[in-house]
């Protein structure tokens, strides 16, 4: 008989312990897919970039400061590797971006022009999928980095090889919230 309730504690046991790897593989693959829907929108974001410079180009071309600031923080958010570096590098690509767009303020005929419309519509359109993304992976990382500091998964995460997972932040709250000013 007690070898019977044994054999059944250590089922129950062995079943627990697959359940747990399995939530925890499942948790990290979500997040691993929350950071690639973020990868992808910033792809896309940078795939737009040289057109709508080469847009206001032509009408604001003694502007160069700003364009150069543009490609400078394009090619730093593409070199990014990891999610906190990514966060700077965004944030940075953002604001520069911003003046990018404020610029076009100070030319009618650029606002007018269809092409930049279109371009604006489209990075809009990204900037707000962008956003999606990394509210997805920041829920997939809050889950995940819930479960491994739990009980009793704290106890074996790390030896199965899980890892918390950084939150997408932006690093300086007080700069992002300040719109970026532009002089003529």
């Amino acid at each position: 008989m007690s070898t019977l309730i044994v054999i059944a504690v250590i089922v129950v046991v062995g079943l627990y312990a697959v359940t747990l790897y399995n939530r925890l593989v499942r948790q990290r693959n979500l997040a691993r897919e929350g950071w690639s829907g973020i990868d992808v929108q910033l792809k896309r974001r940078a795939d737009l970039i040289p057109n709508l410079v080469e847009t206001v180009k032509g009408y604001a071309a003694h502007e160069k400061g700003i364009f150069e600031e543009v490609a400078e923080k394009r090619a730093a958010s593409m070199r990014a590797g990891d999610v906190t570096s990514q966060a700077a590098a965004d944030q940075a690509l953002s604001g520069a971006l911003g003046r990018l767009i404020a610029i076009s303020e100070a030319y009618p005929e650029l606002k007018a022009d269809a092409n930049f419309r279109q371009l604006q519509t489209e990075l809009a359109t990204i900037e707000d999928e962008m956003q999606k993304a990394r509210r997805y992976y920041n829920a997939t990382a809050r889950d995940l980095n819930t479960s491994i500091q739990s009980f009793p998964a704290v106890l074996v995460a790390q030896s199965l090889g899980f890892r918390e997972e950084p939150f997408y932040e932006i690093e300086d709250r007080a700069a992002a919230s300040v719109p970026p000013k532009v002089a003529f």
